[in-house]
């Protein structure tokens, strides 16, 4: 069997890696993003280990970088001539010309349990939506998005604190190891699938920088969850307005895992407010119709290396009256 991967960044290289070990005289081909070169090249943005190129070349398969390979890369995919090809965060819509390619069809590494969190971001979809459990399905391309039959599922549960970053890296080798042993049950013959229930679906679109602001109006929970789910991108951020000074940008890496602590009902402009408590810390006052306390305990000022919230109150907020919101407060 003859196959040709497709994917880019962390959560695509445990695949690739996988399908070398086990099949590393059949995998004759890497299709992965362009590098990355500032705004003249356009690349992938995901966070990147080894590196699928560096990978690639080490084990001395082809690579192919296209800007589209819809567009550009077509051709070059069909001269490898792949009996199967394994998706895993590649980052591009396939036509069904690519999808067609394959002799078996494509099937693809997709971190979430379907029909659940469609699209391209369903690990920070799960953690914001409060989800306990996630996993991994491995299912056949077809046009349409993540809508193929299902070949095999792992479940996990998410831990209270889990970023999504930290998820990832845990489900990328449970996908990987998921995917070999679906490979080798196509090698020995057809492989039937589960249909997606239609009714079960739930799209997870990919976020902007801008998805990251956080509203200081929404319940503690609500804001605790962002910040996990936005971690390593596009990070929760909130701008510090102080007595006399301009905003300052600041990103809220960690906060309280803890139940916010409920005090009385507060007047509206409150939230966002900053207290430093002997018994918490730093905390953020949030949570409307009632004020609550979200502990806050590690944060990153613009163009500033991450700190604790005892290097920041230090740091930042050395006068009374310190508060979060957007930078343009009306």
């Amino acid at each position: 069997m003859r196959l040709v991967m497709l994917g880019t960044g962390t959560f695509a290289e445990p695949t690739f890696e996988a399908l070398l070990r086990a099949f590393p005289s059949q995998v004759v081909g890497l299709v992965t993003q362009p590098d990355r070169d500032g705004v003249k090249l356009r690349g992938s943005s995901r966070q990147t280990g080894r590196g699928m190129a560096v990978i690639a070349a080490a084990a001395g398969v082809p690579v192919q970088q296209p800007v589209s390979i819809n567009k550009d890369g077509l051709d070059a995919l069909r001269a490898l001539k792949p009996d199967l090809c394994v998706v895993a965060a590649y980052g591009q819509i396939l036509s069904r010309a690519v999808i067609e390619t394959p002799a078996l069809g494509m099937v693809n590494v997709h971190a979430s349990l379907l029909p659940k969190y469609r699209g391209a971001s369903p690990i920070a979809h799960a953690i914001l939506a409060g989800e306990t459990r996630t996993g991994v399905t491995i299912l056949r391309i077809v046009p349409g998005l993540d809508a193929g039959d299902m070949l095999a599922k792992a479940e996990v549960e998410i831990g209270s604190g889990e970023t999504t970053g930290e998820l990832e890296a845990r489900l990328a080798p449970l996908g990987a190891d998921l995917l070999v042993d679906v490979v080798r049950r196509m090698a020995a013959g057809p492989v039937t699938g589960e249909t997606q229930n239609p009714a079960l679906v739930t799209k997870a679109p990919k976020f902007t920088k801008e998805s990251g602001l956080i509203d200081w109006s929404e319940p503690a929970e609500v804001i605790a969850r962002k910040v996990r789910a936005f971690q390593p991108w596009p990070t929760a951020y909130t701008f510090l307005h102080r007595p006399g000074k301009p905003p300052l940008r600041v990103i809220v890496t960690r906060v309280g895992a803890e139940p916010a602590v409920r005090m009385e009902p507060g007047d509206l402009a409150l939230c966002g407010a900053l207290d430093v408590l002997p018994e918490m810390g730093l905390t953020a006052r949030c949570g409307l119709p009632y004020c609550h306390q979200l502990p806050l305990h590690e944060l990153q000022p613009a163009g500033k290396k991450r700190m604790s919230a005892a290097e920041f109150v230090r740091g930042y907020l050395t006068e009374a009256g310190g508060r979060f919101g957007p930078e343009v407060v009306a």
